[in-house]
């Protein structure tokens, strides 16, 4: 499998819409190939369509058989790349990070970082009882482990 052809014709295919932007291509044993595409409005089936059908029109069967599949992300799946992260602006996301896990609402994407924001009870400084404080924290990509969007019904 020329993995180097499959991944011209895939950035061709997504050169056509900007909006479009790519998470993941995978090759997998028995020929398999795997690419899951999003886009900053989400991605649509006839969009997934002619992504599949510009790679597979230019490759040759009779040289190598193989299966091809184009997907959108998994809604559960961990975000990966910047433009996830800015596609889910203001929505709640949990991050782990080394041992520790927050949940917040996602405030800021930046080059480097994103800034998540949430509401926490602590106890008052003087007295008895509990205030309710706005926290936020700057996490730099590099110390995600893992960040997913959290899904509300």
């Amino acid at each position: 499998m020329d993995k180097k052809k499959v991944q011209d014709l895939l950035e061709e295919a997504l050169a056509e819409n900007q909006s479009l932007y790519l998470i993941d291509l995978s090759f997998l044993p028995g020929n398999k190939i795997q690419v899951v595409v999003d886009g900053d409005e989400g991605i649509s089936l006839s969009e997934c369509i002619r992504i599949s059908r510009n790679i597979e029109h230019n490759l040759d069967r009779e040289e190598e058989d193989f299966a091809l599949e184009v997907t959108s992300p998994d809604i559960a799946e961990p975000l990966k790349v910047q433009r996830q992260y800015i596609k889910n602006l203001n929505r709640i996301i949990t991050v782990k990070k080394n041992n520790q896990e927050i949940e917040g609402t996602l405030t800021e994407v930046n080059k480097d970082d994103i800034v998540l924001s949430w509401k926490a009870r602590e106890p008052k400084a003087i007295g008895k009882g509990k205030v309710t404080v706005e926290k936020t924290e700057t996490i730099p990509y590099k110390d995600i482990v893992e960040a997913k969007v959290k899904i509300i019904f």
